[in-house]
């Protein structure tokens, strides 16, 4: 599909219209260091944007760079992210920081390329990173945007392919103002066409969580960052027999380690 100047040129002033009159503050929108960015960006996955500011600061009162977090214990950094949701986030934020400092000298990459090379970091992350870290001009999608571009451009919703998508965006952007417009668009989709008004359906929807198997992941690592040990006795009579299972996963993912106490009984903690 293709769009014509006209199309291109009223699109970019109705976004940054709207962002110019109604934009938010958020405070990675106020720094450019891209380790920054990198924390905020991690922590914005599946997280509303609300929710993150006051995690994002403590987060780097307590891990100001890359060597701070690389020379932290798992411990800390699951304390730190508590709160956030989906715990293997943060502990894969803790191992890319090792990787940084070991292979690239403490520097976060700045190619999309290499950032998808790292633990937990798709398509949407590699180039979310440098847009906003480095004014990189390049597009990225994500479900404000993509809702933005199906209803402007009278798109049908189930027949659109990704790579379509991804077109259509790099045709719209304006050079020079990757930051700015990535931002924009944000800001339009999240505060004026929303998925209610619009219709227009993620691609993934969350499921309830309490009482889901997220929900007993995050509250036993919750219990475990919060105490040294706990007894695989606790956890059943607290959690039922089927927290087992869960406890497997937790361990095979290594954000909980399982050992022996002299009485024999199993104990659980979080990982040195």
């Amino acid at each position: 599909m293709d769009i014509d100047r006209k199309t291109v040129d009223r699109l970019q002033e109705k976004v940054f219209t709207f962002y110019r009159e109604n934009g938010r503050s958020f405070p990675w929108r106020e720094t450019t260091d891209r380790y920054a960015v990198f924390v905020s960006e991690i922590m914005l996955q599946q997280t509303q944007a609300e929710r993150v500011v006051g995690k994002y600061r403590r987060w780097l009162e307590r891990f100001p760079d890359i060597h701070a977090l690389a020379g932290a214990s798992l411990k800390d950094v699951l304390a730190c992210w508590s709160g956030l949701g989906y715990n293997a986030r943060g502990q894969r934020l803790h191992r890319c920081a090792g990787i940084i400092v070991r292979e690239y000298g403490g520097a976060v990459p700045a190619s999309p390329e290499t950032l998808m090379t790292l633990p937990g970091i798709g398509f949407y992350t590699s180039r979310s990173i440098p847009i906003f870290a480095d004014n990189l001009d390049i597009v990225t999608i994500d479900t404000n945007i993509r809702r933005i571009l199906i209803h402007e451009l009278g798109l049908t919703e189930k027949k659109i392919k990704p790579a379509e998508l991804l077109s259509l965006a790099e045709k719209l952007l304006p050079q020079g103002r990757s930051r700015e417009w990535h931002n924009a668009l944000m800001d339009y989709g999240a505060l004026c066409l929303t998925g209610k008004k619009t219709g227009i359906r993620p691609l993934t929807r969350q499921k309830k969580f309490r009482g889901s198997r997220r929900w007993y992941r995050g509250t036993i690592i919750k219990e475990l960052v919060d105490t040294d040990v706990m007894f695989l006795e606790e956890l059943q009579e607290r959690y039922g027999a089927d927290v087992v299972s869960i406890l497997d996963d937790l361990e095979k993912e290594g954000l909980v380690e399982r050992f022996d106490s002299e009485s024999e009984r199993v104990v659980y903690r979080i990982p040195e």
